[in-house]
């Protein structure tokens, strides 16, 4: 099941360890706007939504919820990070087999 935008700001919020509060006082918006987005009210802005994903480490599309699929950006971390990355990807990949 794919979220909508409001519920997948939330979950990425609240999994990421941020108050509305300190999520607002990072995009420099107010708590209430951040409020509104998790509550279907009002959409986070085109400047927002590029923030929001750097924030996150999240696709914008993911955060839409145009996609189910997550993904981080790994492009800046070292040969032998990325290496034990994979390695924990393929382990939990065959865990769920």
């Amino acid at each position: 099941m794919i979220l909508s935008t409001s519920e997948r700001i939330k979950e990425l919020r609240e999994k990421n360890g941020y108050t509305q509060a300190a999520l607002a006082a990072k995009l420099s918006v107010t708590r209430a706007c951040v409020n509104a987005w998790e509550m279907g009210i009002s959409s986070p802005s085109t400047e927002n939504l590029v923030e929001l994903t750097q924030i996150f480490h999240v696709t914008s599309d993911y955060i839409l919820g145009i996609s189910g699929s997550e993904s981080i950006e790994i492009g800046q971390l070292k040969q032998d990070q990325k290496n034990v990355l994979y390695q924990l990807i393929n382990l939990f990949s065959s865990e769920q087999k």
